[in-house]
This record gives structure tokens, C-alpha cells and sequence, in this order.
């Protein structure tokens, strides 16, 4: 498959000159289409969230009350894991076929390309979950009152999972099978997402205020986007020059 070079050319004038917003802009829309040219690993994890929550009903029981108690654990669960199976590939790509030297050797700072690119990531597999999650709440019984918070602490928490998970994504890129190292790395770090994220629909659920939980994910989404993308980029130089 034909990769884009890491700037592309109509953009690469603006970046040379540089302009910051422009090359993470182009990282950004580099990104975006190359994961729209492999749509079954785009859809890969749509596909997992959706079965989990499908199969679950099977599994355990059809009683509706059952089910809207487990609903706001079994949603995040079932998200966590989707944006887990999705991280592997995050820098892969682009650390097989040499993207990775190039954007470790360019001159603008490279913690707000790496974030230019978990923004990517997170437009393409934590904003579908987000979006999926009220249509599927209805077959675990969520009430409907509780959709709006579902999807304002996915869209909060997946972010952070995406951040998170970046860091693992880094450290392991340069490992043949990663995938199971990554997941020890950032799955103790993806807890307090966890408990706050389904607290908040749980809260939601039983008629109480969720905003202190929403306002600690977004404190947490604040602190990670001030040091995952350090994180991130002291990885990536790590895994490739280490």
C-alpha cells in the first residue's frame, strides 16, 4: 500500500516555515486517511464494542433491571477494551516503514505532533464509541435519561484512554508482539478512568448529580494532555534511538 509522506507536499511549505499549527494539521489529515484506506482495522474495534454489549444479554440474563444495574460497567468495560485493541497499530505503521525517523527528526516539537496524532486516533475509534454507546444502551435497559451523561463521559474518558494508551503504544512500537506488554503497561493506569467514567452513568442511573464525576474525567483529560504527550514523544525517541 502507497504510504503519504509525513508532511504532505501541499502542506510541507507552511511546516518548513514553521508553522506549528500547520504540521499538526498535516500530521492530523495524514493520519485521518491513511486509517480510512484500512477500514477493517478502523471498524475492528466499532465491531468488538458492539458484540460484547450484544452478547452479554445472552450470557448473563435477559431481566432489564439486571442488566441497567451492570449497563454503566459493562459499557466502559466494553469501550476500554475496544480502544485497547485498537493502540497496537497506533505508531506500528509508521515505525515499519520509517515515518517514525522522519517525525522524530523534525523540527517542530515533536509532543504536539504525537498529540496531533492520539487526537487521529481518538476521532477514529473513542468519538464512534461515544456516539454507538446510547443505541446500545437501549439493549441493556439504560434508561433514556442517562444517555446524554454516557456520552459526555465517553467522549471525556476515551480521550484520556487514548492519551494513556499512547504511552504503552510508544514504548512497545519497536517489540514484534507488544500487545500483551502494552496492555500490563497501561491497564493500572486505566482504572481511575474506569471507576469514574461508569460512576458517572451509574450516578445518572439512580436519579443522583454526575457532574463531580464528569468534572474529575476532565480534570483527568486536563493532566493528561499537559504530560502524555511528554510522555509520549520520550517514548517513541526511546523505542526507536534506544
Amino acid at each position: 500500500m502507497r504510504r503519504e509522506p509525513l508532511i504532505p507536499l501541499a502542506e510541507s511549505n507552511a511546516a518548513s516555515t514553521g508553522s506549528l499549527g500547520a504540521a499538526m494539521a498535516a500530521t492530523l489529515t495524514r493520519d485521518l486517511r491513511q486509517a480510512l484506506r484500512r477500514r477493517s482495522e478502523l471498524i475492528n474495534p466499532l465491531a468488538f464494542f458492539a458484540l460484547v454489549i450484544t452478547l452479554f444479554p445472552l450470557g448473563i440474563s435477559p431481566d432489564k433491571a439486571l442488566l441497567a444495574t451492570l449497563a454503566p460497567g459493562l459499557v466502559w468495560v466494553a469501550a476500554l477494551l475496544a480502544t485497547l485493541l485498537s493502540l497496537d497499530g497506533l505508531f506500528r505503521q509508521d515505525f515499519d516503514d520509517g515515518s517514525l525517523e522522519q517525525l522524530l527528526l523534525t523540527p517542530q516539537p515533536l509532543p504536539l505532533l504525537v498529540l496531533a496524532k492520539v487526537v487521529g486516533h481518538w476521532l477514529l475509534t473513542g468519538l464512534p464509541l461515544a456516539l454507538m454507546a446510547p443505541l446500545l444502551g437501549v439493549m441493556l435497559g439504560l434508561p433514556s435519561a442517562a444517555f446524554g451523561v454516557l456520552m459526555a463521559s465517553l467522549a471525556l474518558g476515551s480521550m484520556s484512554l487514548s492519551l494513556i494508551g499512547a504511552i504503552g503504544a510508544a514504548l512497545t512500537v519497536g517489540l514484534r508482539r507488544g500487545g500483551v506488554l502494552l496492555s500490563l503497561i497501561i491497564l493500572p493506569l486505566y482504572i481511575p478512568v474506569l471507576i469514574f467514567g461508569a460512576g458517572a452513568v451509574q450516578s445518572a442511573v439512580a436519579g443522583l448529580p454526575s457532574l463531580p464525576h464528569l468534572a474529575i474525567l476532565g480534570a483527568m483529560l486536563a493532566l493528561a494532555l499537559l504530560l502524555a504527550p511528554l510522555a509520549i514523544a520520550a517514548g517513541l525517541r526511546l523505542s526507536v534511538n534506544g
